[in-house]
C-alpha cells in the first residue's frame, strides 16, 4: 500500500543513495555553484567580444521590455525591473564600441498597430532607458523596412536604437522568415537576452539568428542557463525541489523530470489534494483534479521506485470558504472533511520542510504553497521563501526561485536578494527544469 504508517506521507530515499549524496557533499570542498558543461555550450556576450572587434559594429539585441504601465495614464512605467535587467549586457556592448539595436515585443497586439497602452508602442520606455544607460536612445516606429535599415546604417559607434514592438507583425509569433530576414538586415551580430521568451520560436528570438554571423547569449540569459540547467544537470547534491501551485496538470512534466534528478521533492499548493485523494483520503471541499488522481498515484510509485523522497504535507490550514476572512483550522491531512477546504500548508509541514531543506545543498522552488495572495494563507509560501534565504545566507546553499508566483512571493517577502537566483521566466523556467531545449537558446552559436 502507498499509505505509510507515519503522519508524514513520504517515501524513504534509498539508503545507499543517501549515503552517496552525503559523501559527495562532503567531498565538495565548497558549496558554490558549478555550471554544467551543457550550460556553457553556447557563445556568450564576452565570448562574442573576444572573437570579433565590435567597434562600430551593429549588434541586434533581443530584450524583454514588457514593463507594467500606470492604469491612470497608460504611459508611466510603474516597475522598471525588466529595464534594469538589460543594462549589464547593453553597457558591456556599448563599452566595446558597438551600436546596440534593441528589439522587444510589448504585450499582445496580435498583429495590430496600437498607439498606447500595454499592447502599444514602446515609447514609454525610452526616457527610462536613457536614464539607466546614460546615453541617448533613438527610436524608430517600425522594426523592419527601408526606414529602419537607413536608421541602423547611420549609427556610428556606441549608439542605441530602439525598434518598435515586434508583435505589430502577426508573423512574429509564427517565426515568419520575412520578419526574421528584415531584422537580420540591421546587424551582423545577435545577442539574445530575453529569457522569458526563449521558449518561444519567434522571428525575433530564433529565426533572426539564421541571418547573423554570430549569435550569443547576454548576461541575463547566460545566468539563467547556468543556474537552471546547472541545477538539474550537475547540482551540488543533495538536490531538493519544492513544487507548489494549484494544479497537478500544469506541473506533471516538471515533477516527472524532477523525479529523475532529485533526491527530495516537497509538494505544496492546491495540487496536494489530488495526491491525498489518490491515497484514499477525504479532502472535503478542497481543490481536486479528479482526472489526475490515477496519475498522482503513478508519480508517487515512480518516486518510490527511484528511491526519491516525495514529501506530502502532514497538515494543512483549512478554511470554510475561499475568503481571506473565512473561519480557519489546522488539521492533519487525514482529518479533512465536509465543507472545509485546504488553503495553505500547516505548521508541522513547515517544520518538516525546514529539516528537509537543511539537508540539501541545492534547492529549486517553483509554485506557491497556498493561496499566498490572501494574507491569512500566505504563511506557507513566505516561510519557504525565508527557509531558502536562510539556507543561502547561513551555509551557502544554491537556492533558485522560478515561476511567476513564487518569484512574486519571494519579492513580496523582501527576500529577492537573499536567494542565489531568481528566474525571470515563467514558462521558460519550467521548460528548462523539464529538460527541454529552448528555441531561443538552440538558435545561438555553439562555442
Amino acid at each position: 500500500s502507498l499509505h505509510t504508517s507515519t503522519t508524514t506521507t513520504m517515501f524513504a530515499i534509498n539508503a545507499s543513495l543517501r549515503h552517496a549524496s552525503i559523501a559527495a557533499a562532503k567531498r565538495s570542498s565548497n558549496r558554490f555553484f558549478h555550471a554544467s558543461p551543457s550550460a556553457l555550450e553556447k557563445l556568450n556576450v564576452e565570448g562574442l567580444a573576444s572573437r570579433v572587434n565590435l567597434e562600430g559594429q551593429n549588434v541586434l539585441m533581443r530584450v524583454d521590455l514588457n514593463v507594467p504601465l500606470s492604469k491612470e495614464d497608460d504611459i508611466t512605467v510603474t516597475d522598471d525591473t525588466r529595464l534594469r535587467a538589460i543594462v549589464p549586457t547593453t553597457k558591456f556592448l556599448l563599452d566595446k564600441g558597438a551600436n546596440v539595436i534593441l528589439c522587444s515585443h510589448f504585450g499582445r497586439p496580435k498583429g495590430e498597430i496600437i498607439e498606447t497602452g500595454k499592447n502599444g508602442r514602446l515609447n514609454p520606455v525610452v526616457p527610462h532607458l536613457q536614464n539607466l544607460l546614460g546615453v541617448d536612445v533613438k527610436k524608430v516606429d517600425d522594426c523592419m523596412g527601408s526606414d529602419v535599415e537607413s536608421a541602423a546604417s547611420q549609427l556610428s559607434s556606441g549608439e542605441v536604437l530602439l525598434l518598435e514592438n515586434t508583435r505589430f507583425y502577426k508573423g512574429e509569433t509564427k517565426n515568419d522568415p520575412e520578419l526574421a530576414a528584415g531584422l537580420g538586415k540591421l546587424a551582423n551580430y545577435f545577442v539574445m537576452d530575453a529569457f522569458g521568451t526563449a521558449h518561444r520560436a519567434h522571428s525575433s528570438t530564433a529565426g533572426v539568428a539564421d541571418h547573423m554571423e554570430l549569435s550569443a547569449a547576454g548576461y541575463l540569459l547566460d545566468k539563467e542557463l547556468k543556474y537552471l540547467k546547472g541545477a538539474v544537470d550537475s547540482p551540488d547534491r543533495p538536490l531538493c525541489a519544492i513544487v507548489g501551485g494549484a494544479k497537478v496538470s500544469t506541473k506533471i512534466p516538471v515533477i516527472e523530470s524532477l523525479i529523475e534528478k532529485c533526491d527530495t521533492i516537497l509538494l505544496g499548493g492546491g495540487m496536494i489534494f489530488t495526491f491525498y485523494k489518490a491515497l484514499g483520503h477525504d479532502i472535503g471541499a478542497s481543490l481536486v483534479e479528479d482526472d489526475m488522481v490515477v496519475l498522482a498515484s503513478k508519480l508517487m510509485k515512480q518516486a518510490e521506485e527511484k528511491g526519491v523522497k516525495l514529501v506530502l504535507p502532514p497538515d494543512v490550514v483549512l478554511a470554510d470558504a475561499f475568503d481571506n476572512n473565512a473561519n480557519t483550522a489546522v488539521a492533519k491531512y487525514t482529518e479533512i472533511s465536509g465543507d472545509w477546504r485546504g488553503l495553505d500548508v500547516g505548521p508541522e509541514t513547515l517544520d518538516l520542510f525546514a529539516s528537509e531543506i537543511e539537508k540539501c545543498n541545492t534547492v529549486v522552488f517553483n509554485g506557491p504553497m497556498g493561496v499566498f495572495e490572501m494574507p491569512n494563507f500566505a504563511a506557507g509560501t513566505v516561510t519557504v521563501a525565508e527557509l531558502l534565504a536562510k539556507a543561502t545566507q547561513e551555509r551557502g546553499a544554491v537556492t533558485i526561485v522560478g515561476g511567476g508566483d513564487s518569484v512574486a512571493a519571494v519579492n513580496q517577502a523582501g527576500l529577492g536578494d537573499k536567494v542565489s537566483h531568481i528566474s525571470t521566466g515563467g514558462g521558460a523556467s519550467l521548460e528548462l527544469l523539464e529538460g527541454k531545449e529552448l528555441p531561443g537558446v538552440a538558435a545561438l552559436t555553439e562555442v
